[in-house]
């Protein structure tokens, strides 16, 4: 067996044809764009298998940026019927709060202009057909242009073995936390406050279960879980401001407590550590959004990222992935998530989208 693709693979002559699916101007003029007008869902691609799709650009004109919460991006593979992707357009490709600014990862990328161009370098193989559409369900018009690029194969065998790709879009605004009972212990006695919080003087605080954690991904089937980018608004004061705490938990196969995987606090899910205020893009993991203050260091929206790309989770039967939103649970914040994944038949990518007013992003001001 040799290497599919990457650098260590470029050697080998494999056995594909290389094509292009694009928004480009077939009259030979320069109107190299789909127009998406209000309230339509169109599709931009229909592509016979068996064959893979290696690499999406994408870049849109709009006028108010929460369109990159409210257009939706969906893809179907083969006869399944209902979308393995259904995802806001700019959670899609690695950054939530409908936010865009440039920055680099080994498999999601904004590039300049002020991050206008969006890249995937995804694998998405399927075996019978794929169809990619884009909903537009605001009151507005905007052109989309893309480049889907793709290899197609003579036999589907040379798919063996290899997922369909998924995504679950996410949101809990905000998550319900208990912490908040304690404000008035906080300012008065903070000693005691954090042996109530953190060290067992109230129950809740020695969590032994995923039960309240906020959910990244709740799947059933076999497959290959290959991380997500966590994206936090903060927009109420707490203690020392710092969002984080949170252990990160996997339970794979409907095993019983504890997980096979259990993390030690939120930075250290994404690798970094105590706290961090730096924006820090390695090529699995880092903090894309930072937006604290000197007065409030946390303050507004935040995203960060794990990508388990040269160590992703097999499950063969189910796989639930959650975090706690601070130490055990205790804080109310507005959480987001897009998770990444593959299952050996495609089925819907977690549940369905909540409507557009329940998609956008606090506004910027908001936090009180």
């Amino acid at each position: 067996m040799f290497p599919m693709t990457g650098l260590a693979g470029l050697p080998y002559l494999r056995d594909y044809q290389s094509k292009r699916v694009s928004s480009y101007d077939p009259s030979g003029g320069n109107r190299d764009w789909v127009q998406i007008g209000p309230g339509q869902t169109k599709t931009i691609a229909q592509i016979p298998g068996p064959a893979c799709i290696r690499h999406i650009w994408m870049t849109m004109w709009f006028e108010q940026e929460d369109f990159l919460r409210r257009v939706v991006l969906r893809f179907y593979w083969d006869d399944c019927n209902e979308p393995s992707v259904e995802c806001p357009i700019g959670d899609f490709f690695g950054l939530g709060h409908a936010k865009r600014k440039n920055f680099v990862t080994a498999i999601l990328q904004m590039s300049p202009q002020d991050g206008r161009g969006f890249n995937s370098y995804w694998p998405m193989p399927f075996r019978q057909a794929a169809r990619i559409e884009v909903e537009n369900p605001s009151d507005a018009s905007f052109p989309l242009y893309f480049y889907i690029d793709y290899e197609a194969y003579d036999k589907p065998d040379a798919l063996t073995g290899q997922g369909y790709f998924h995504i679950q879009w996410r949101r809990e605004n905000p998550t319900v936390g208990w912490g908040d009972e304690y404000d008035d212990l906080r300012r008065s006695d903070p000693s005691e406050w954090r042996e109530t919080v953190y060290h067992g003087g109230d129950p809740r605080s020695l969590n032994r279960s995923n039960k309240d954690n906020y959910v990244i991904l709740h799947t059933a089937g076999d497959g290959i879980y290959c991380g997500a980018h966590l994206d936090v608004d903060v927009f109420k004061r707490q203690k020392n401001d710092w969002f984080g705490e949170g252990d990160d938990m996997i339970l794979i196969d409907g095993q019983p407590w504890p997980p096979s995987l259990h993390g030690t606090g939120t930075e250290d899910w994404y690798n970094c550590a105590f706290c961090p205020t730096q924006e820090y893009t390695a090529p699995y993991h880092g903090v894309l959004l930072y937006n604290g203050t000197e007065e409030w260091k946390w303050k507004g929206k935040q995203s960060v990222y794990r990508y388990h790309i040269e160590d992703p989770i097999r499950f063969r039967k189910s796989i639930d992935v959650s975090i706690e939103h601070g130490h055990a649970n205790k804080l109310s914040n507005d959480y987001s998530s897009t998770a990444y994944y593959y299952l050996a038949a495609p089925r819907r990518g977690g549940p369905e989208l909540p409507p557009v007013e329940q998609r956008l992003p606090r506004p910027d001001d908001s936090e009180d």
